[in-house]
């Protein structure tokens, strides 16, 4: 049952809908992965705000607050090649927010490959340790959470482990900011479920209605807005 349900999903990826979320979405995702910086400052906007109507503030982590993403996605390709297959960039972004072993479910099913899932996923994530001390925090997200410590309460959603996630924050310099971090261990179904969110939420103690959502990702903007609250994509900021 739960590989089924993991190909319906991975089978709606790769609908324009989800995939790049309308055309002006796909946009901002080819302008925030593809382009020069010098053609990126052509079309971003200038601040990331809190809304007013927010009580309560939940941040993703990879792509949001700390720029993992290109480190995720050599590690994915590394293991990939040793396996003997390719994972295309837009495969990968169309992946994220998804936890390392469901994906490498829907890669093994994809690919209509023979290998252990869990294996796939540990040598990925042993790939992606080499590597994750060069990512970069995100300033824009970085200042929200600066500015609004002690005056909203925060958490974090993400569909990584508990190490990684920890260990991301800390290189980001935030992880003090941070009481509640909600990751892949702690919910069953995972973004665009809203599961992680909503645990978040409740985490924080404020309704859903009143809780803001960082997120980069296609998947986890579906996941804030299936949990009814405020859903801020930051690709246009960063």
């Amino acid at each position: 049952m739960q590989s089924s349900k993991i190909s319906l999903m991975f089978l709606y990826c790769f609908s324009g809908k989800l995939m790049f979320g309308g055309f002006g979405a796909a946009a901002k995702r080819f302008n925030r992965y593809f382009c020069t910086k010098q053609e990126q400052q052509m079309t971003k906007k200038q601040t990331l705000t809190v809304d007013p109507r927010a009580r309560g503030l939940i941040f993703d982590i990879d792509g949001t607050i700390s720029d993992t993403m290109p480190i995720h996605q050599l590690a994915y390709q590394e293991t990939a090649a040793e396996y003997g297959f390719e994972i295309s960039t837009e495969l990968f972004y169309s992946l994220s927010g998804i936890p390392a072993f469901q994906t490498c479910v829907l890669l093994k099913e994809k690919f209509g490959l023979d290998f252990d899932p869990q294996e796939f996923a540990d040598k990925k994530e042993f790939h992606f340790l080499q590597n994750i001390h060069k990512a970069k925090a995100i300033l824009p997200v970085v200042k929200i959470i600066q500015d609004y410590t002690g005056k909203l309460p925060m958490a974090c959603g993400t569909g990584g482990t508990r190490y990684y996630a920890v260990k991301t924050l800390e290189l980001a310099g935030v992880r003090q900011h941070f009481e509640h971090v909600v990751t892949a261990e702690d919910v069953q179904n995972h973004k665009p479920h809203p599961d992680t969110f909503l645990k978040a939420a409740e985490l924080i103690g404020i309704p859903p209605e009143f809780c803001q959502v960082f997120e980069d990702s296609i998947l986890g903007l579906q996941a804030a807005k299936a949990a009814g609250m405020i859903a801020t994509d930051v690709i246009p900021f960063i």
